[in-house]
């Protein structure tokens, strides 16, 4: 047994060189000088950049604006214009005869590597028209016609920064201009769901935010149909409101149910969760008894009274959303006694069903308060009746003239289906308003749009500043996250699927250990500042945890409701060190064949000019540092100190080479490959068998996300290294994100460039060495016996004994049963895990998930539930289905354990009391290395006692009064600076088109709604 240790690390020194690399860069100790990291300066430069990268995406959107607004100005509305347009689902469609289809014609489509590989036109824009809608409207057909004058801005915006992705045009018609021009295809149904109207950058660039009661009538005449047509009338009232809006809906007959009754005289925020829990309770809405308005009119009128004298919700627009089959009488008394002469409060009518006897005191109250009156006979009417509301809402802002720029939080937009996987984006948009003399209706043309990237971002991050655990993140004005390394929208990484909640992931809610909300309210509110905490971060799909102490650095990005924070971890992390080498050796070095720039880093922006895009990141660097191409924006600090690297790495490259020509080493082919990197994202690699013999073909590929240098981590096994005593190696199967993948061990270790806590980690090296090859080495120590008289007590060939090599999170690297290789130690020894546990050997560190899915039965109640996919991080471990009986993923809180070793212990001998007898086992640790072996006496059958498993416990909150509390808290947020709640020169009269009045009811109301309004 004591031979292991020498074995296993002298294999891993010899063939990584970790030796060699650490005496290269000693060599260079004098040389170097180590630099404390300014968190404070390098957060707020990185907040400069990021302005300027957003402005620049403004003034591109802004361009669209007034183009489109000169362009409506100058044209004149032909009811009788026809205008042949390429439509987005026809173009390069043929009929039966092969002739172009109407509205198709030939559109010429060119992949492009920028647009995600989609064959698009550079020079043209398409339209997309909502199946419901017909493609030759006379108002859609003069809208297409005028807004043909944006696509020269498209291109010209393009030309000026190459670093655009789509620009839109949404109207207010509905039709849908996007730039470059792509081909839509509709769902497996023959439909395009898509209306741009329905979007949340054009409804939060359209209206204010607002404050909205819904008023459902449930009296019994709403029995059937009326009621279906109602809940998805509500449904799509919800789907209008963001998440700078607030709500409550209240159901009323002959009295007032509140829908969710624990939210009672309140309302709370429009974000997803919230408008989710409404829905499921809509469904339990049935019609009974006779309907009072008057008293459910007069409860929507108080809480938005006292919510909005409280200073809370929207403190902007307010609304009544009123959902009926009808009205008696006009309620006059309701609004002279709470919204008039003011009417501060806009009241939205919709008459559901056929019959019109209602229609005039419906409309009449609508008139009377600033608000549009709708009748929905449909289900197929609902969508379009609903939006209208959003153009009343939006004539304030119109009138005023005010194009504010609004940006969303980040998203997946499911317009177009992307073969590369789901790209997470912002949009910036405005609105967009006619400037003809018009009465004031304040119309609104609709809403221009640019989306960013949220890897434009990314881009900008100086990663070799901030360490090895550090990273960036930003948030929301509501505290949503915008980017972080902890985020993770995708059911499963790979997949395209969405979480529900992907988008509004509070910051709190990856930064749980900030409990109070101190790091997070700090930068909701825009400060600048610093925060300090113990974090536990966990790694390799959630299965590992680093405990460590980080330092916050957050400032706000001007010109956006964003902030931005930094965080360094303490110790190696808050240290760097600048290096210098001849411009000549290190451009020659970092041309050698094994040597790759990290994928997702910027040496040099590459994308900004079109001319560049065709270069490498090795290229551009020479280029740039040789003064070919000056103009090149390149990180001149960051490439020095990647030049640095390339010269102290070279020499690996021959030593590899030796020991693969050298027939006499790794005969067996066990050890695969060897690996550096270094704080720089240098990496190189030396293959000692063919890429086709290697067992795991995916390592130090982009597939295999954790094990490179990516936009927002180090690899894993770089971060674990640095984690360990220097000159230790650490050990682990990888875990894939399908199956474990249980074929290979890694090993790695990391370098130090002094002998202090002071000093930064340089660089880390490894191998990858086949499982089986690794497992051979360990039986041959085990199996040989060191004592003097030959006679050895214990041995692993015994039957009695069952031994186990484990790693420092208790996950298992060989024992003799091979389908338990990469399982968790307590899963298989539960008994012993529990003692090593009661012992000190091994620490239970508790963990949340705030982004974890359970897998719900369908029409079963809560307590139905079950997790499965816990996270991405927990997958491999889940799954387990009932075999009948549909199951959905919804999103919900969980608690989960991850386990630690104490480094302190060496070696430790155990006894457990197992139904009247007793198992004994020894833990011992294999030095310079994180493995543990264990010998178990498996003479006494401990069977009985449960597992320790890593499952992980859905937080369920039970009692109806906590699950209320979270219902009703309202997080910090910082309302948006911009309100448009109503202006004095608004033309009140455009309030519905569905009905006229009837003559002598007309007579009658009109000049008390003239009395009113003049008010």
């Amino acid at each position: 047994m004591d031979k292991l240790p020498c074995q296993i690390k002298s294999i891993s020194a010899k063939y990584s060189g970790s030796q060699l690399l650490q005496k290269k860069y000693k060599e260079f100790e004098k040389s170097v000088r180590v630099e404390e990291i300014d968190g404070m300066k390098v957060v707020k430069n990185l907040a400069v950049k990021m302005e300027e990268m957003f402005r620049r995406k403004a003034e591109a959107t802004r361009r669209l604006v007034e183009a489109a607004e000169e362009a409506h100005h100058q044209h004149e509305e032909n009811p009788d214009l026809q205008y042949e347009y390429f439509n987005a689902v026809l173009i390069n469609e043929v009929d039966e005869e092969g002739n172009n289809v109407e509205l198709g014609g030939e559109f010429l489509l060119e992949p492009n590597y920028h647009f995600n590989n989609l064959s698009v036109n550079l020079s043209l824009s398409v339209v997309q028209v909502p199946t419901n809608m017909y493609n030759k409207d006379p108002d859609i057909v003069n809208g297409v016609y005028w807004s043909e004058a944006l696509n020269k801005v498209f291109v010209d915006n393009y030309e000026r920064d190459p670093t655009l992705i789509w620009q839109y045009f949404g109207s207010a018609k509905g039709f849908f201009r996007q730039y470059p021009g792509v081909k839509w295809h509709p769902d497996e149904h023959g439909v395009i769901g898509f209306d741009c109207r329905n979007r949340k950058w054009y409804i939060q660039a359209a209206t204010s935010p607002k404050d909205v009661v819904i008023l459902v009538d449930v009296s019994g005449s709403m029995k059937g149909l009326r009621l279906t047509i109602a809940r998805q009338t509500v449904s799509s009232i919800l789907d209008t409101l963001g998440d700078d809006d607030f709500f409550n809906i209240i159901a009323y007959n002959q009295e007032i149910h509140y829908v969710e009754p624990c939210l009672n005289g309140t309302l709370v925020r429009a974000d997803r969760t919230n408008k989710d829990h409404f829905r499921e309770h809509l469904d339990k809405l049935f019609a009974k008894g006779i309907g009072l308005l008057g008293e459910a009119l007069t409860e929507a009128f108080m809480i938005l009274s006292d919510f909005n004298q409280t200073g809370r919700g929207s403190v902007c627009s307010q609304a009544i959303m009123l959902v009926t089959d009808g009205a008696t009488e006009m309620y006059d008394d309701v609004f002279e006694k709470y919204n008039w002469p003011e009417r501060k409060v806009r009241l939205f009518p919709y008459l559901i069903g056929r019959e019109s006897a209602f229609a005039d005191n419906l409309k009449w109250m609508a008139c009377a308060n600033k608000g549009y009156f709708s009748q929905i006979s449909t289900l197929a009417d609902v969508q379009e009746n609903v939006m209208r509301y959003l153009h009343v809402m939006s004539r304030p802002k119109v009138i005023d003239h005010e194009h504010d720029t609004v940006w969303t939080e980040a998203y997946v937009d499911s317009a177009l289906n992307d073969k590369s996987g789901p790209t997470l984006t912002t949009t910036v948009a405005m609105p967009v308003f006619s400037t003809k003399n018009e009465t004031n209706q304040g119309i609104l043309l609709g809403v221009v749009g640019t989306d960013i990237p949220l890897q434009e971002l990314m881009k900008l991050i100086p990663k070799h500043m901030l360490g090895i655990h550090g990273y960036v993140f930003a948030i929301t004005n509501n505290g949503y996250i915008l980017i972080h390394p902890d985020l993770r929208p995708l059911y499963q990484e790979g997949q395209k699927r969405r979480k529900p909640n992907y988008s509004s992931v509070d910051l709190s809610e990856v930064e749980w250990e900030d409990k109070d909300g101190i790091l997070r309210n700090a930068m909701v509110n825009r400060r600048t500042g610093t925060f300090s905490m113990e974090v536990k971060k966990t790694v390799d799909r959630g299965r590992r945890v680093l405990k460590m102490h980080n330092d916050y650095y957050y400032t706000d990005i001007k010109g956006t409701p964003f902030s931005v924070g930094v965080a360094l971890s303490r110790g190696h992390g808050k240290y760097f060190f600048r290096g210098n080498v001849s411009l000549e050796a290190g451009l020659r070095d970092l041309e050698q064949p094994d040597v790759a720039l990290a994928d997702e880093w910027t040496y040099c922006n590459i994308e900004e000019e079109h001319e560049h895009r065709h270069l490498t990141q090795i290229q551009a660097i020479k280029l740039f540092m040789t003064g070919r191409r000056p103009h090149l924006k390149c990180d001149r600090e960051l490439i020095q100190e990647v030049l640095f690297d390339a010269v102290v790495t070279a020499p690996l490259e021959a030593y590899w080479t030796g020991l693969a020509l050298n027939k006499s080493e790794n005969s067996d082919k066990g050890v695969e490959i060897a690996f550096l990197g270094t704080r720089t994202g240098l990496s190189r690699t030396n293959l000692f068998v063919p890429v086709d013999q290697l067992s795991n073909r995916d390592f130090l590929t982009a597939e295999d996300k954790e094990g490179v240098f990516n936009a927002d981590h180090f690899p894993l096994w770089y971060k674990r290294a640095a984690e360990q005593v220097p000159g230790t190696f650490v050990y682990s199967i990888p875990f894939s994100t399908a199956l474990e993948n249980k074929s290979v061990v890694l090993a790695s270790t990391a370098i130090q460039l002094l002998d202090d806590r002071k000093s930064p980690i340089v660089a880390a090296v490894g191998i990858q060495m086949k499982l089986e090859y690794f497992q051979k080495k360990f039986w041959t120590a085990c199996r040989q016996c060191t004592a003097l008289d030959g006679k050895c007590s214990i041995s692993c060939d015994n039957e009695d004994i069952n031994c186990y090599l484990i790693d420092n999170n208790g996950f298992i690297l060989v024992t003799e049963e091979q389908s338990q290789t990469g399982l968790f130690f307590g899963e298989v020894e539960g008994a012993v895990m529990n003692k090593l546990l009661q012992m000190g050997s091994f620490k239970r560190i508790t963990l949340y998930d705030y982004q974890a899915l359970c897998r719900e039965y369908a029409g079963s109640s809560d307590s139905a539930r079950t997790l499965s996919d816990v996270s991405v991080q927990q997958t491999a471990f889940r799954g387990r289905e009932r075999s009948r009986g549909k199951t959905m993923m919804v999103p919900c809180d969980t608690e989960y354990p991850a386990f630690v070793s104490e480094r302190t212990i060496k070696e430790t001998t155990g006894n457990i009391e197992c139904d009247g007898c007793i198992r004994s086992f020894v833990i011992q640790q294999i030095p310079s290395s994180n493995l543990f072996m264990v010998v178990v006496d498996n003479k006494c059958d401990c069977s009985s006692a449960p597992p320790v498993t890593m499952d992980p416990i859905e937080i369920i909150y039970i009692l109806s009064s906590l699950k209320c509390e979270r219902l009703k808290y309202q997080k910090d947020r910082k309302k948006p600076e911009s309100c448009h709640p109503f202006h004095p020169e608004e033309n009140a009269m455009e309030c519905g088109s569905a009905t006229r009045f009837s003559g002598p009811l007309a007579a009658a109301l009109l000049p008390l709604i003239t009395a009113t309004i003049s008010r």
